[in-house]
Order: structure tokens, then sequence, then C-alpha cells
């Protein structure tokens, strides 16, 4: 690893690589079986355990007595991912919430599940809740205080504290971290052709020379890394969690933001396209050529609904070097047609939705969950964990409060 990731990423080895086998799918409909014996179940789940002040989730899971963090764990358990991207999992520099939510939590068997270890855990900081230095709302003010009105609006990534909506990733397979990419200082404005927001009053670039300077493009971080399926050539994981599209004005900032930084995936895969990026490192170049990749995370865009940019995730899913496999539940679908409202006038399939958002006035359930295989990795099998109100484990996703998350957990069998 880099001497910059080094010395911020953390590696968590759990005490034993053992894993038990699933919990039958008789419990469920909504309980995947497990995949063949050369396959690799990779996901993504959003689990909303996020907290507003720093160190409180950690202090949280040091006791297995969080009700949210064990129906999250209990999914995780049913479902059995090989490697995980967690979003929303607060950051902090020792590792504890992770290797916390690992030892009180998935190695604890929730409600009959069968306790799951992940021998390899990767979190590395993020831009969200770090003071930018300049002001990114327009309200004529930069805040740098943690706490005062305003920081969060002006950090690189909104967060009210460095590191709030953090990411992890939990992996049965070696993570080779002396190969891992961070893209977290990667600046906005180093991206060509960037949809940069403009005043649409005046047309004069929204951000000053000064912000886009700073300004980041990760509103979280991206992140390569390698996989060691055991297979010769690693598979690369392409983590992210782009901002959501809302919570901007008429220059729609946010919706620009996420756009791009959906496209630096876009560019990074694709040969010679990504030869502007540089990492943290200061390494440059996107991919190499023939490597075997999966993107995962909470995109923040539907192909068809809610308030993102029109064309945002169809920059992956109608990628030459991308396969859509198209995940989905019965659950979602009955979900849309239950809840109604928003719901009722979507132009996409509600049973591909992965996250349970507003449905009055809107934006209704969504698809913003992915996870894309490279054409060069078979797909065998996929599902989103979103049961039906009938299904014993509908406990676990729920309708408004959520046990969990508004987020359901996405999976996609590759053969590795």
């Amino acid at each position: 690893m880099p001497r910059r990731v080094a010395s911020t990423a953390t590696l968590v080895l759990a005490a034993s690589a053992l894993v038990a086998m699933p919990a039958s799918g008789a419990v469920s409909a909504s309980v995947p079986e497990p995949p063949g014996a050369h396959e690799v179940r990779f996901a993504t789940f959003n689990t909303a355990l996020e907290r507003p002040e720093q160190g409180a989730l950690a202090e949280e899971l040091a006791t297995p007595d969080s009700e949210q963090a064990r129906n999250v764990a209990e999914i995780i358990q049913h479902v059995r991912p090989d490697v995980l991207l967690v979003n929303e999992f607060d950051y902090d520099e020792e590792g504890a919430g992770p290797r916390r939510f690992q030892d009180n939590y998935l190695s604890v068997g929730q409600n009959g599940a069968e306790p799951i270890e992940y021998p390899y855990v990767y979190t590395a900081p993020v831009n969200t809740g770090v003071a930018s230095g300049a002001d990114l709302d327009g309200d004529g003010e930069s805040v740098t205080e943690p706490g005062a009105p305003g920081y969060a609006e002006d950090a690189f990534g909104y967060g009210l504290f460095p590191g709030q909506y953090g990411m992890v990733v939990y992996s049965r397979y070696p993570i080779l971290t002396d190969q891992v990419r961070t893209f977290q200082n990667f600046r906005w404005a180093d991206m060509p052709g960037a949809m940069l927001p403009t005043d649409p009053g005046t047309g004069e670039p929204y951000y000053s020379e000064e912000a886009l300077e700073v300004l980041r493009l990760s509103s979280k971080s991206h992140w390569d890394l390698p996989i060691d399926t055991g297979r010769g050539r690693p598979v690369h994981l392409l983590a992210s969690h782009p901002t959501p599209p809302a919570f901007d004005g008429p220059e729609k900032r946010n919706v620009a933001r996420n756009h791009d930084e959906i496209r630096f995936w876009a560019d990074y895969v694709r040969p010679r396209a990504g030869s502007y990026v540089y990492d943290d490192a200061g390494v440059r170049g996107g991919l190499a050529p023939g490597s075997r990749f999966v993107i995962a995370g909470d995109l923040n865009a539907d192909p068809n609904d809610g308030d993102g940019h029109p064309e945002a995730v169809a920059q992956l899913l109608e990628h030459r070097d991308v396969v859509d496999v198209r995940p989905s539940s019965q659950g979602g679908r009955g979900a849309a047609e239950r809840q109604g409202g928003a719901n009722g006038g979507h132009g996409g399939a509600p049973e591909l939705d992965s996250a349970d958002f507003a449905d009055e006035p809107g934006p209704g359930n969504l698809r913003v969950d992915y996870v894309l295989p490279s054409r060069s990795l078979p797909a065998r099998g996929s599902g989103v964990f979103w049961p039906t109100v009938d299904d014993p484990l509908f406990r676990l996703t729920g309708d408004y409060p959520f046990p969990s998350s508004d987020h359901r957990l996405v999976w996609v069998d590759v053969v590795r």
C-alpha cells in the first residue's frame, strides 16, 4: 500500500476465516441459495448506520444491544456475501466501529441465523464532514468549525463531522492492500469536460475560482480494492457512494456532481479514457486493460425515475465493459403497489428498486444501489433482499420507520 494510504486505512483481521453454512432457504423465499463452488457473491448495502456525533457509532457497537445493528447483521447473515461494501457507516481512525460490528453482531447468530466471519476488513477516510475552507453552498461565508451552522454544507461532502456516512468493505477473500488505490483528493475541476454547475440567472460559474481550486469530486471517496479470489488475477472492487442529486438549488450542483462521480468509474474502466485520473499517492491512469472488476455502491441514481441527471447511471448500465444483471425482488414490487404515491407514476420496473423513499410527495421507491460486474466476470445469480409482507423476514426491512435501513442489500454472484 502506498504510504499515504497505509497511514490512514485500517485493515482488520478477524480471528477466524471459517464461515458457517447459511441458514436454510426454506426459512424465507428472500434468502438466496449459496453461490456455486467457483462463484463469489458481491454485495452492497447502505446500512444507514451513520450517527449525528463523532464516535457515537463505535460506542453504540461496543455492546450487542443495538436493535438496528442486529437487524442489519441478520440481513447480512441470511444473504452471506463473500465481499460486502457497506455505505453509511461512520469512519473512525482506530477501526473500532468495523471491528465491533464484526465481533458483537456479525459473529453472533441473530434470531437463529448463522454467524458470519470476515477475515478482511478495509476502511479509509472519506470527504464527508471534512472542512473545505471554501464557500460551497453560496451563502457568502466559509464555515470551518464543526458544529457551527453551515459547517456540513461547506464540507467537501455533506457531514456534521469528518467520517460521517463513511464506507467499509468486509471480505472473505484477501484484500491486496499494497495495490489499493483511493481517490479521495481528486479534484472535480481536473475531470476533462466536468459538468461544473452554473448560476442559471447569470450563466456564470456557480463555484468561485477559490472553491474550484480545492473542491474534490468524491463526496465520500472512490476506492479500487483488488480482491484475491484465488484464481490468479484479482477482482477489483470499485466502491463509492456519490452525493444524492438533491438538496441543492436551481444550479443543480448535486445533480451535476452525482453525474460526474458516476462518470469517474465509467472513465476509469475504459482503456485510455481514464488517463486524466490520479490517485491519492499521485499515480496516474485508470484500470489496467483486461482487469476484472465489480462496480458497487449506493450510486444515488435511478435510470428512469427520481431527481438525478437522466444520463447519470446510464453511463455504467450502457457501458460496453459493464454488465447489468438487473437484481430484483418481489418485495420491491409489492411495496410500490402497496405504498402508491409517487410510485404510481414511475417508469422503471418496481422489482428492481433498492430503496424505500418517501411516497408523498416523492421521489418514491428507486433503484439506486448497484453491483455491476465487468463482462469478463460471468454472473450466475442476483437479487435484492426485500421480503414481501407475508415473508417471515419482512420484520427486517418493514415499512417506515425502518427496523434496519431505507435501502436494501443488493447481491450478484460471479464466476471467479
